[in-house]
């Protein structure tokens, strides 16, 4: 039986509250107050640093998303209320209506707040600087023991696999210590493969839910905690979050372009003839015969709202379609869905039917014409420059052996008079955020114990770099290369 009631609950870390909708409501509140989430606001969606206040960043990519999968949760209940012998009540859902549309909207909402500073490039940044910088240091610690030598290998893997939905999960639970439900937690949880883990290989069990990382070593126990609870299995997926994933599939098809004409990268003319070129070569009509009508209607207004109306009736037109058809998917793949075992995503289950041909189509346009335009990859290699230079520039806390960087913790002096400098300008929040790692250390073992230290120090740069916003890192690197 799909009961709803084991999914939806109020459990949480601390502080439960005792009703649905007042725990509901507490995530919502806990979300929208949250500076990881106001912080969105100056974060790269496509274009870096953006002084336009109209195209795209983080945030308002994260409300659209959210008030698609609003619309998505809201349809499915419907469809549900239609199909249940006894209405809603058939899968628990009844009186949990709220919750099931608000975690749906408020999962949408949290889905980027893990992202770093100028977008997906900087993740790859990341990764390239720790195997290059930060895995030596890590390899040159003692290892005696096979235990030992084991916890060095998955260490290794773990800061190498620097992800945006991974580092959410730890920005929600360690850094903001938002203290959300296990529901609303779990439901951000995008990819079920912790970052030391191997990626499967294609066919294997899981290999589309695993195919990125979902969480860090240091959040694994937490997560292992919440699926217990929840009754959701190892590597399974939480049934809200395929609504998420939907929601922000269907939201930037069109966004992306619509943010390259008002930018001045292509022109309304050249979307239009991208499109239909594409269509035509690929004999696709479902939205070959969409952008030509949007595209009549919009040339019969004056000319500085043509644009706009062509995107606002293509995206409305577009948005419902696709979301009636992941619902149907849903519905149709709904005990694996609640179980979390459904290997894809709704919006790219159904390669054949007309919305998945049509998905591709913009997606690769996107690809070709935005994503690899000269302007965009300026902005990529300004963000790899920043980033690089930040993280070089706090190394030298990650080479300061466990005694020292006590010491550090402590505020007492020692040898290494940048990192004393260095440390002061991390957050606090960060800070704490360590400390409460490491005092749950085991001490007796001093091999184990200087590696995971040192593993939580990484974290803890790691957090404080990704966790700035694009004009925030741009005047940190400013200020600290001394060119400002």
């Amino acid at each position: 039986m799909l009961d709803y009631r084991k999914k939806l609950t109020l459990d949480r870390e601390f502080y439960p509250s005792k009703h649905i909708d007042i725990s509901v409501e507490s995530d919502r509140g806990r979300v929208l107050s949250s500076p990881a989430f106001r912080r969105l606001q100056k974060r790269t969606q496509v274009f870096a640093l953006e002084l336009n206040a109209s195209i795209r960043t983080r945030l308002t990519h994260s409300l659209e998303v959210a008030q698609t999968a609003r619309f998505i949760a809201k349809s499915i209940l419907s469809k549900l209320e239609e199909k249940g012998v006894n209405g809603l009540e058939s899968y628990g859902l009844e009186a949990l209506e709220n919750a099931f549309v608000s975690t749906s909207e408020m999962t949408s909402l949290l889905h980027d707040i893990g992202n770093p500073p100028f977008g997906h490039f900087a993740e790859q940044t990341i990764n390239r600087w720790v195997e290059k910088y930060a895995v030596p240091i890590l390899k040159a610690f003692p290892a005696t023991t096979t235990e030992t030598k084991n916890l060095k290998e998955l260490i290794a893997k773990d800061i190498t696999n620097y992800d945006g939905n991974a580092q959410a999960i730890r920005v929600i639970t360690k850094l903001q210590r938002l203290n959300l439900s296990y529901t609303q937690t779990l439901a951000v949880l995008k990819y079920t493969r912790g970052a030391f883990e191997d990626k499967p290989k294609k066919g294997e069990a899981f290999d589309y839910l695993k195919k990125k990382p979902g969480f860090y070593y240091s959040e694994k126990e937490l997560i292992k905690k919440i699926q217990e609870q929840l009754e959701v299995e190892e590597g399974h997926r939480f049934p809200i979050t395929y609504i998420m994933e939907a929601a922000d599939d269907i939201s930037y098809l069109t966004a992306d372009l619509e943010d390259s004409v008002e930018k001045g990268i292509l022109s309304l003319d050249e979307v239009y003839n991208l499109i239909k070129h594409e269509c035509e070569k690929e004999n696709e009509h479902y939205l070959l015969e969409m952008i030509e009508e949007r595209y009549q209607q919009a040339k019969e207004n004056e000319e500085p709202y043509q644009f706009s109306m062509f995107f606002a009736l293509t995206r409305a037109k577009l948005v419902t379609s696709l979301v009636f058809h992941v619902v149907d998917i849903y519905m149709q793949n709904h005990e694996a869905i609640y179980n979390g075992s459904f290997n894809a995503a709704l919006l790219e289950y159904d390669k054949e039917s007309k919305y998945y041909k049509a998905v591709e189509i913009l997606q690769r346009i996107s690809v070709k014409y935005i994503y690899e335009h000269k302007d965009v990859q300026t902005l990529d290699l300004q963000g790899y420059a920043i980033i690089n230079g930040l993280l070089d520039t706090y190394q030298p806390l990650l080479v300061l052996n466990h005694s020292d960087f006590e010491a550090l913790m402590r505020e007492e002096k020692i040898e290494c008079f940048i990192s004393m400098r260095l440390i002061k300008r991390v957050s606090s929040k960060q800070i704490a955020a360590y400390r409460q790692d490491v005092k749950c250390l085991e001490k007796e073992d001093r091999e184990n114990y200087t590696i995971l230290e040192w593993y939580y120090r990484v974290r803890l740069i790691i957090d404080y770099i990704s966790g700035m916003t694009d004009d925030f890192a741009l005047e940190e690197y400013r200020l600290l290369m001394a060119i400002k």
